[in-house]
């Protein structure tokens, strides 16, 4: 099944992203456990305010729909969400995925 590299920019609010990190964390695991979200986390603190999850899905609007209820979308805290299909070739997490 292919993996998409889903790119959240988030919005200034971080109080709100503060508020709402064990919920989104929670629906994130959970999506892990059904084997979806196979790693995700936020950019360094020299970047923008964002981050990267790899979701395995079948379609790019599957890869996005997966994410649609993750509570830092449902309360406005993403900005914009992109996916790009990514093939791992090289590396460790090449060989699991």
């Amino acid at each position: 099944m292919p993996v998409f590299a889903v790119i959240y920019t988030y919005t200034e609010d971080t109080a709100g992203r503060d508020e709402h990190r064990p919920a989104h964390r929670e629906y994130l695991t959970a999506l892990g456990e059904r084997g979806v979200n196979l790693c995700s986390g936020p950019f360094g603190p020299l970047e923008g305010p964002g981050a990267l999850l790899l979701i395995r899905a079948d379609t790019k609007q599957e890869a996005l729909r997966h994410t649609a209820d993750d509570p830092f979308r449902l309360r406005g805290l993403v900005s914009e969400v992109s996916a790009q299909e990514w093939i791992p070739v090289l590396g460790p997490l090449a060989a699991q995925i």
